[in-house]
C-alpha cells in the first residue's frame, strides 16, 4: 500500500501511535504503542498474556492512529490486520527499532535486551486502508 510522503515521514518519525483492538465482547480497546514502520507493514511488540493478544486472536482487525495537530489536521488513521508472529526476531535484534527508541529505553532504565524480555511478542500489522487529512 502506498502512502503519501508526509504520512510515510510521520510513520518513520512519530514515537507513539494508538492501536485499537476489539474485545471478544465487541468493545474497542485503544492503547498507545511503540512501533516501527517498515514500508509495507508496522511492527510492534507486546507483553505476553495481555488483553491485546486475546483481542487480536479473536479479531485481527485493528485501527492505528497518529495524534493530530490539535486543530483537527494532520490526522492519520490506518485500518489493518494484525498477526501475532512469535517466530519474528526480538526487538533487540532490530537496529532500527532500538535506534528509534533508545532515548525512551534510557529514560526508563531499560536495555534493548530487557525490553525484549518484557515485550517478547511481535505483532505485524498489514495496512489495508489509509485515511489522512
Amino acid at each position: 500500500m502506498n502512502f503519501p510522503p508526509e504520512v510515510e515521514e510521520r510513520l518513520r518519525s512519530e514515537p507513539i501511535m494508538w492501536m485499537t483492538t476489539v474485545t471478544p465482547a465487541g468493545r474497542p480497546q485503544p492503547s498507545p504503542i511503540w512501533f516501527l514502520w517498515r514500508g509495507a507493514d508496522i511492527l510492534m511488540f507486546s507483553k505476553a498474556n495481555t488483553a491485546r493478544l486475546t483481542n487480536i486472536g479473536a479479531n485481527p482487525h485493528v485501527s492505528l492512529n497518529l495524534d493530530g495537530d490539535g486543530r483537527g489536521g494532520a490526522i492519520v488513521v490506518i485500518e489493518g490486520t494484525a498477526l501475532i508472529d512469535r517466530d519474528h526476531p526480538p526487538a533487540e535484534a532490530l537496529p532500527g527499532y532500538v535506534e528509534k527508541y533508545q532515548t525512551f529505553l534510557d529514560d526508563y532504565g531499560w536495555t534493548a535486551s530487557s525490553f525484549s524480555i518484557d515485550y517478547p511478542v511481535p505483532i505485524l500489522i498489514q495496512p489495508k486502508r489509509l485515511r489522512a487529512w
